[in-house]
Parts: structure tokens; C-alpha cells; sequence
């Protein structure tokens, strides 16, 4: 088994275990989905306007629950010292722990998706798309939240700062997703939404972990 693969079972062993794994981030997700109605009336016709829109802004507050533990663990034990000096490059464990977050919350999440939304009262036609963006949504949250849990590395409040720098980050994906949504569910064209938001994803795969382990190299130093 390469280290890379150790490192990835163990990060994800890691998240999964962390203050309850995706048991919070799920709960607090259904929380959302059962108290909308509530707060804006049952009417069908008015929460099937606002449930694609209200099940990614659940989506991306659910993935912010998980985020100030990304780094803070290991940096306060010492294990990022070690991961640091180990033969896997720092930009790799960043990748790995992005990776692991969302095999822990975010996949879980996505597979919510539908239901919450169906729940609120979306066509069941929609539930596809809903899964697939809010997987691609997720995927991009976790590596966008990496970058902000990294650079709150240390600080006082490091949950409220890592909350400042990311929700900006997670603005893309939300118009992007919800776009794509709103246009399918309307009968419009809805490729261009869902493209830019895998565009987004594989951008912040690609770049967020360079950006990540110059943050924790700079909290080390």
C-alpha cells in the first residue's frame, strides 16, 4: 500500500471520526430542510420555488461545521510537523485531507440532497441533478474550506475567521449549482450552470492544495 494511500485511509478514518463524522453535518442539513416550512409557510407551490435555492444554502452551511478541525488537530499535537517533514509532499496531505473531509461529510450530504429537497417539495425529476451538483458543490466546498481552515491556523476564534475567509469561496458554486437547478427545473438550458461548477471544482482540486500548504508552512515557521 503506497503513503499516499495510507495517508488518505487515515485522513478519512480521521474526519469520519471527528465530533461525529457526517452524523452533525446530516443532522443539522435535515434541521434545515424540516424547519424552512415552518418559517415560510407550507404551500406547495412556494416551497417548490425555494427548495433547490434553500438545499444549497443549507448544503454550504452543513459543510462549514467540519472545517475549523481540517488542520487544527494536527497542528496542536504536532502531527502536521510530521507530515510536513514525511516523503509525501505537504501539497498531497492537503489534497488528501480535502479528499477525506468530503468522503466523510460532503458525500453524505449529497446523497441527502435529494431527499431534502423532494422534501420541500422539488420534482422528483430534479433529483439526478440535485445529487450531481451538490456533489460537485461539496467536492468544491471541502477544498476552498481547506484553504480558509489553513490560514486560520493558530488564530483566536480560528472557527469564526475560517467561516470569514471561506463563505466568499463558496459564493461560485451556490449561483453556479443553483443556476443549473432553477434552469432544468424551468425547462431552459442548464449545461453551462452545471459546467462552470465542475469547472470550479476542478479548479480548487487543482490549486487550493498549493494554497493550503503555504498556509501551514507559514503557521509552522
Amino acid at each position: 500500500m503506497s503513503r499516499l494511500s495510507v495517508l488518505l485511509a487515515r485522513e478519512t478514518a480521521l474526519a469520519w471520526g471527528r465530533g461525529g463524522g457526517p452524523l452533525v453535518a446530516v443532522g443539522f442539513y435535515a434541521g434545515v430542510a424540516t424547519l424552512l416550512p415552518l418559517a415560510v409557510g407550507s404551500e406547495p407551490e412556494r416551497l417548490a420555488a425555494v427548495a433547490p435555492g434553500a438545499a444549497w444554502v443549507a448544503l454550504a452551511l452543513a459543510a462549514l461545521l467540519s472545517l475549523d478541525r481540517l488542520f487544527e488537530r494536527d497542528f496542536e499535537d504536532g502531527a502536521l510537523d510530521l507530515l510536513t517533514l514525511s516523503a509525501v509532499p505537504l501539497e498531497l496531505v492537503c489534497a488528501a485531507k480535502c479528499l477525506a473531509q468530503w468522503l466523510a461529510t460532503g458525500l453524505p450530504l449529497a446523497l441527502a440532497a435529494p431527499l431534502a429537497a423532494i422534501a420541500l417539495g422539488a420534482e422528483p425529476r430534479l433529483a439526478p441533478l440535485v445529487l450531481a451538483c451538490a456533489a460537485l458543490g461539496g467536492l468544491a466546498f471541502s477544498f476552498t474550506g481547506g484553504i480558509g481552515a489553513a490560514l486560520s491556523l493558530g488564530a483566536r476564534r480560528g472557527g469564526l475567521l475560517t467561516a470569514v475567509i471561506v463563505l466568499p469561496l463558496f459564493v461560485p458554486p451556490v449561483i453556479f449549482g443553483g443556476g443549473a437547478l432553477a434552469a432544468f427545473a424551468g425547462g431552459l438550458p442548464w449545461s453551462a450552470g452545471f459546467a462552470l461548477l465542475g469547472a470550479y471544482a476542478a479548479a480548487a482540486a487543482a490549486l487550493g492544495p498549493l494554497a493550503m500548504a503555504a498556509a501551514c508552512r507559514n503557521a509552522l515557521s
